[in-house]
């Protein structure tokens, strides 16, 4: 039998959502010297879906971000939260960003972060970041028989 998921208060859910919002205000603003706010030291961040790997670490971010340049978005919009309290105190939490591009043009993506609470509060210890590309995410009608 599974461990049961360990109940998260509504303060525990408030503090993990708005962790959530923090990540478009920290890049859209460029207050990458305030990622330890966001991340743990150690965070896995996946951005495989976009060529680049996992990056490490929170310097890896930062450097990431200042090298993409004005390729990064000016806005990043998070919605859709959704935060599932897993057995051993960490939390999982999905959610869909939306990007707008300095040409006005927009994309969307899934995060699919796991949130771990540490002395200073609840940290993104991993995140992966997918490219939604597809509607229904490739759902098709079923065919008749």
């Amino acid at each position: 039998m599974a461990p049961k998921p360990v109940e998260m208060t509504v303060e525990d859910r408030l503090a993990v959502t708005e962790l959530i919002a923090l990540h478009g205000h920290l890049f859209d603003e460029g207050e990458l010297d305030r990622l330890d706010e966001l991340f743990t030291a150690d965070v896995v961040y996946d951005v495989s879906d976009y060529g680049q790997g996992e990056l490490v670490g929170i310097a890896a971010i930062r450097a990431a971000g200042l090298a993409l340049g004005a390729g990064n978005p000016v806005a990043h919009h998070v919605t859709n939260v959704v935060v599932t309290a897993l057995a051993d105190g960490r939390a999982r939490v999905r959610s869909k960003g939306l990007g707008v591009k300095t040409d006005g043009s927009c994309g969307s993506v899934s995060y699919d972060d796991t949130v771990v609470r540490g002395p200073e509060g609840w940290r993104i210890a991993h995140r992966r970041i997918t490219a939604r590309r597809t509607p229904l995410n490739g759902a098709t009608s079923p065919t008749s028989s």
